[in-house]
């Protein structure tokens, strides 16, 4: 008996271009509709910043939409499964086709291909596009939407330990000793760790040792006084190397970026679970969309005049959203040292293809 994976090569062209077009028209709904919801929630902080205008609110635009695209492409195969496949079965052609000898596994075959190109491509999207516009975005909002500088290794909100006492910048830019931190706080503790000082600099450059803080104003928190200050010389013990280590974000970085950091910071000995958790995901993230239609697949069968394809197609839909809950806890757990890293990323995605496996055979195979 010869066993084939795909229908005939007709059908696999008629049922990927159906799925693959829904995919298209539901991300731009989705991705329309919420990029308008923001940018009325971001306008106003926008253009709060003088001189900004309609071309910030346009490049404010095109920064996020790749984020957006990359967040919801899952959901979009999801409900692009569910429709594609509703369809099909409220025109009766599920049923002729499973009269033809197709299985369900091979009906699904040519979504799963689609979704397979999809994964793939959202993959290199997000490598090349998201992570730019993630830290240009990250960098642009942290300067409050006004001029930011043009190094593109520009990371934002930075938090670092000076001994007891805190240094925090809001941006900062440029590498090695040119290093140059903007939006600076400087925090002096005692010994039970309460706060007896606040020093407020807009700038300060690393001057080896320490960092130089320009025309800083001090709060002292005992006597409730503020007071200027000359230039002065703070965090002494921080170097170049250890501010270029604590500000990595993996939602700006590539993978190949993201793994230098993390053997940087592991040479360092620093704590390192929530960032290979997020290099799993970048993989385990994409991948996702490979498991929607075996989720949605449950909208495909029964009989539609029976009134149950409704109740089908939100068992789907719950399916497909159970998944991507679990998956968020998952990697809030291996962010607070609950699983490993590889199982926080991994563990959602074959427990509910276990799960969407197991209903497709016990139901129609």
């Amino acid at each position: 008996m010869q066993v084939e994976f795909f229908p005939s090569r007709t059908l696999t062209f008629y049922l990927a271009r159906l799925f693959v077009t829904r995919i298209i028209a539901v991300l731009l709904m989705l991705v329309m509709v919420l990029q308008l919801l923001d940018l009325l929630g971001e306008s106003g902080d926008i253009l709060a910043y003088a001189g900004n205008g309609e071309p910030e609110l346009f490049k404010y635009a095109t920064l996020r939409t790749p984020q957006l695209i990359a967040r919801f492409l899952p959901y979009s195969v999801l409900l692009a499964t569910i429709i594609t496949l509703a369809a099909l079965n409220q025109n009766s052609e599920v049923i002729a086709m499973k009269s033809a000898g197709i299985s369900a596994h091979q009906l699904l075959a040519p979504l799963f291909l689609a979704a397979a190109v999809v994964s793939v491509l959202s993959f290199a999207f997000n490598e090349r596009v998201v992570t730019r516009s993630t830290a240009t975005l990250k960098a642009w909002a942290a300067a409050e939407y006004g001029p930011i500088p043009k190094d593109s290794g520009v990371r934002s909100n930075v938090y670092l330990r000076d001994g007891d006492n805190i240094l925090l910048a809001s941006t900062l830019s440029g590498s090695g000793p040119g290093i140059v931190m903007e939006g600076v706080s400087w925090y002096r503790r005692d010994h039970t760790g309460m706060i007896v000082q606040q020093i407020r600099s807009p700038r300060a450059t690393y001057v080896g040792p320490g960092w130089r803080l320009e025309a800083p104003n001090s709060f002292d928190v005992r006597t409730t006084t503020t007071q200027r200050l000359a230039p002065l010389v703070v965090a002494r013990e921080i170097t170049p190397s250890q501010v270029a280590l604590s500000s990595v974000d993996a939602n700006s970085l590539s993978i190949i970026e993201l793994s230098r950091s993390i053997s940087a910071l592991k040479v360092a000995g620093r704590h390192t679970a929530e960032l290979e958790g997020a290099w799993w995901h970048k993989i385990s993230g994409p991948l996702s969309a490979l498991l929607m239609p075996l989720l949605g697949a449950i909208s495909a069968f029964g009989l539609a005049r029976s009134g149950q394809l409704l109740i089908r197609s939100i068992m789907g839909m719950a399916l497909g959203f159970a998944f991507f809950v679990l998956d968020n806890a998952s990697l809030a757990m291996g962010n607070f040292g609950g699983y490993p890293p590889l199982v926080a990323a991994w563990a959602p995605f074959f427990l509910f293809l276990l799960v969407g496996e197991t209903v497709l055979v016990r139901t129609e195979e």
